[in-house]
Formats: C-alpha cells, sequence, structure tokens
C-alpha cells in the first residue's frame, strides 16, 4: 500500500505581525476588500470613482497574498 505523505502547512512570517498560510493571507486581504470598499463608499466617492478602490484593493491584495 502507498503510504499517506501529509504536506505540512506551510506557515511564514512575512510583513505581516503574524505568521500566516496562504488561506489566511487570502482571507486578510478578502477583509481589507471590504473594508475599503465600505470606507470609500461613505466618504470618498464624491470625489473618486469606486473603481479607484476596487484597483487599489486589489493591488493591496495581490501584495499582501504574495508577501505578507
Amino acid at each position: 500500500m502507498a503510504e499517506d505523505t501529509e504536506q505540512p502547512v506551510v506557515e511564514r512570517r512575512g510583513f505581516l505581525p503574524i505568521e500566516t498560510n496562504a488561506f489566511d493571507r487570502v482571507f486578510i486581504a478578502v477583509l481589507l476588500f471590504v473594508a475599503l470598499h465600505l470606507f470609500w463608499m461613505r466618504l470618498v466617492e464624491s470625489v473618486l470613482p469606486l473603481g479607484v478602490a476596487t484597483v487599489l484593493s486589489l493591488i493591496l491584495g495581490a501584495i499582501i497574498v504574495a508577501r505578507g
């Protein structure tokens, strides 16, 4: 029979102040996406369109997932 080889969850330290795995970083990026959009709709949308917040949050999310 083949041996069960479990891959350990790889936790690492990036610029975030906690040890995270890939799921944690994606979850933090999604929370940032939602929070930034709510903030934007409340305070900034009269000056800049919501698309700017989307692009900004996608860039920040990609940075968090890749290097967080």
